[in-house]
C-alpha cells in the first residue's frame, strides 16, 4: 500500500533542503531550494494532539517523508514537500516537452470533454463547478462530509467498480485513502486532479491515467494570498497554470 508514497518520496533529490513553510487556513506552503510545492490544508479533528516541529532547513526528502503519517496536517505537509519538487516549472516542462506557456490550461468540470459524454462518471470529492459535469454524465459524487446529492465515501466499494471514468482529489493521498480507490478504479479511466496533485509520470505506474494539477508561477503572491486566508482565489491570484499531463493508453481498461 506504501508503494506509490516511496515511489514519490524517492523522487525527491537526497541533497534538497527546506527553506520555508506556510501552514494557512486553507492552503500549505512548501518552499524548498527546487520551488514551491502546494497541498490542501486537511480536516483535523478538534484537539488533535500535535508536537511541534522546525521545518525550515530539513531535507526536502525527510519531510516529504511526513507524507506517510497519519496525522493529516502532517501529512499535507510531506506532500507539499514533494510538490515543491516535482511542481515546478522546469521538471513540468521536461516531462511534457513544451513550454509551460504553451500546455493546455481546461478544466474539465466546465468544458467537459466530449468522451465523458453519456458515461458513467465518479467524482471523490466535491468538487466546485460540478454542474455542466451532471448534465452531460451519470454522475456520482463521493464525499466524506456529504453535501445535498452526494453518496458518503464507503459507497465507493461499490460504486467505483462499475465506473467509466473515476475522478478523484489527490487529498486522497493525505488521507492514505488513494492505493484502495485505485483498486477499485482499476476497470476505469482515473484522473487525479487539484493543486495537491503531484505533476509526475509515477502516478501512471499505479493505476492513473491522467493528472491535473498546478504550477505555481508566482512564489510571493502565492506566500502572500495563502497567508491572507485566500480559498480558490489562491489559483488565480498566484499565478498558478493548471496542467494536464495524460499518461499512453492502457491495454487493461475494460470500459
Amino acid at each position: 500500500m506504501w508503494e506509490l508514497y516511496d515511489a514519490l518520496i524517492a523522487a525527491v533529490p537526497a541533497d534538497s533542503v527546506v527553506q520555508d513553510c506556510l501552514v494557512g487556513l486553507n492552503w500549505i506552503l512548501v518552499r524548498s531550494d527546487r520551488g514551491l510545492g502546494i497541498a490542501m490544508q486537511p480536516h483535523r479533528m478538534p484537539g488533535s494532539p500535535r508536537s511541534y516541529r522546525p521545518i525550515a532547513g530539513m531535507k526536502t526528502r525527510d519531510l516529504a517523508k511526513w507524507s506517510k503519517s497519519w496525522d493529516f496536517l502532517d501529512a499535507a505537509i510531506g506532500l507539499a514537500a514533494i510538490n515543491s519538487v516535482l511542481n515546478d516549472r522546469k521538471p513540468v516542462e521536461g516531462w511534457c516537452g513544451r513550454a509551460l506557456d504553451t500546455l493546455p490550461d481546461i478544466n474539465f468540470f466546465e468544458d467537459v470533454p466530449d468522451d465523458f459524454k453519456g458515461r458513467k462518471v465518479a467524482v471523490v470529492g466535491h468538487f466546485y463547478g460540478l454542474e455542466s459535469l451532471a448534465q452531460s454524465c451519470t454522475l456520482s459524487v463521493l464525499e466524506r462530509l456529504p453535501r445535498d446529492g452526494d453518496l458518503p465515501d464507503p459507497a465507493c466499494e461499490y460504486i467505483l467498480p462499475e465506473q467509466d471514468i473515476v475522478i478523484m482529489t489527490a487529498t486522497t493521498l493525505i488521507n492514505k485513502t488513494m492505493p484502495r480507490l485505485l483498486q477499485l478504479s482499476r476497470n476505469a479511466r482515473v484522473i487525479v486532479c487539484g493543486p495537491t496533485t503531484p505533476l509526475t509520470p509515477l502516478m501512471f505506474g499505479h493505476g492513473v491515467d491522467m493528472l491535473a494539477g498546478f504550477v505555481v508561477t508566482d512564489h510571493k503572491a502565492a506566500w502572500l494570498a495563502v497567508q491572507e486566508g485566500a480559498e480558490r482565489e489562491l489559483l488565480a491570484v498566484a499565478g498558478s497554470r493548471m496542467v494536464q499531463i495524460t499518461a499512453p493508453p492502457r491495454a487493461d481498461i475494460t470500459r
